[in-house]
């Protein structure tokens, strides 16, 4: 019964990390998204994949998102977002490019669960993920698995918010689906 008992243990591990990230950072982020033109998105390993998936989604509801390091991004420039995703803060690729989006003129905002890391200290704006490592996190949930699970609920709650902001629905971005080519 390890299933179940796994499923519960991330289930409310991610629903208490979720929960401890203020309004104000939901509605900042979403603001932010909706009023700047291009959004780059980074993270590296399995952060980098939850970005990806948020980056896809952005592109289905017809904003202009790249990731960092495709060959097609363009250079980061001046009033861009670029949104950056590591457990620890201290990813050097992830930090790397905070510091150069901040120097290119960029609006960066880090999601991390280390308030005091490097890439914290470098963004414009910091959304905590807060995860509590306890006596069954390394058998049930190993290696940042309830900070990236988190980070993609978070993100996936963001959709339907930033849907009606951006004024599309379900079937307007069935066409930006990449399977109904």
């Amino acid at each position: 019964m390890i299933l179940k008992e796994t499923m519960d243990y991330i289930k409310e591990s991610c629903k208490r990390a979720v929960y401890s990230i203020p309004q104000d950072d939901w509605d900042a982020l979403i603001d932010m998204i909706v009023s700047k033109d291009r959004i780059f998105v980074f993270g590296a390993g399995r952060s980098g994949l939850i970005g990806q998936l948020f980056a896809v989604r952005m592109v289905q509801m017809g904003l202009q998102v790249y990731f960092v390091g495709d060959m097609t991004t363009p250079i980061i420039g001046k009033g861009d977002l670029v949104l950056l995703i590591s457990n620890t803060g201290d990813t050097v690729s992830v930090f790397t490019t905070a510091e150069i989006a901040k120097r290119m003129g960029s609006y960066v905002v880090s999601v991390t669960s280390d308030p005091k890391s490097r890439l914290a200290k470098v963004s414009d704006r910091t959304i905590v993920v807060k995860t509590v490592k306890d006596a069954l996190s390394s058998e049930l949930a190993p290696l940042g698995t309830i900070f990236e699970d988190t980070v993609l609920f978070f993100f996936d709650c963001l959709v339907p918010e930033l849907m009606k902001k951006v004024g599309v629905k379900e079937e307007d971005m069935r066409r930006n689906h990449a399977i109904w080519v």
